[in-house]
């Protein structure tokens, strides 16, 4: 009977002891997050306001949703991962006439940004970390407009532009391969994010 306690124990530290390895050696993770006051975030609300503002009209009935992100790193070594960032965001409200009250039309703002990144981790543990993230890349925008007043003029414009992402914190906890996640920072994944991840 002790022999076979002792074989169980033996067992049970050879398992513990390869999964607390398990998060140095590791080489890629892949996660998902919601963030909210993104750089699109804060650009749809400032300048759609200022823009229906002159054009004699307001926003109603508005929805967000965004900015959702996927992300991808591989770690060259314990400090320094490499990968990339997709994030996506939309915006849409109803455009209302502001001297009769009558709605005018309908906006829908979506945001698609594709940016490398590099994750430095100053703090890994097996089952918490600490780390500070980098990314730049470019963000697609559509922006359509659906007019309801009868004089059909529906448009949709197109732009590209420069987009980043500084999370001057982030903070992970969790099992050695699967972790949640929390960042602090500015960019296009927002002011502050929550998310999930897992190592392999």
């Amino acid at each position: 009977m002790k022999k076979i306690l002792l074989v169980a124990v033996a067992a049970l530290i050879a398992t513990v002891s390869v999964n607390a390895q398990a998060g140095y050696d590791t080489k890629h993770e892949i996660g998902i997050s919601y963030g909210f006051g993104s750089n699109s975030d804060i650009i749809n609300s400032l300048g759609g306001g200022i823009g229906l503002g002159l054009g004699g009209s307001r926003g109603d009935d508005k929805k967000r949703i965004g900015a959702i992100s996927a992300e991808y790193f591989y770690h060259a070594s314990e400090v320094i991962g490499l990968g990339g960032i997709f994030s996506y965001a939309r915006y849409t409200q109803d455009v209302i006439f502001n001297r009769d009250d009558s709605k005018m039309g309908y906006n829908a703002d979506n945001y698609f940004t594709i940016m490398p990144a590099a994750k430095f981790n100053w703090l890994r543990k097996d089952h918490f970390g600490m780390y500070s993230k980098l990314a730049a890349g470019v963000t697609f925008a559509k922006f359509k407009y659906e007019n309801e007043s009868g004089n059909n003029s529906n448009n949709t414009d197109n732009l590209v532009h420069f987009n980043w992402q500084a999370s001057l914190i982030g903070i992970e906890a969790g099992g050695s391969r699967l972790r949640g996640f929390a960042e602090l920072g500015f960019g296009e994944q927002g002011i502050g994010l929550l998310g999930i991840r897992y190592k392999f």
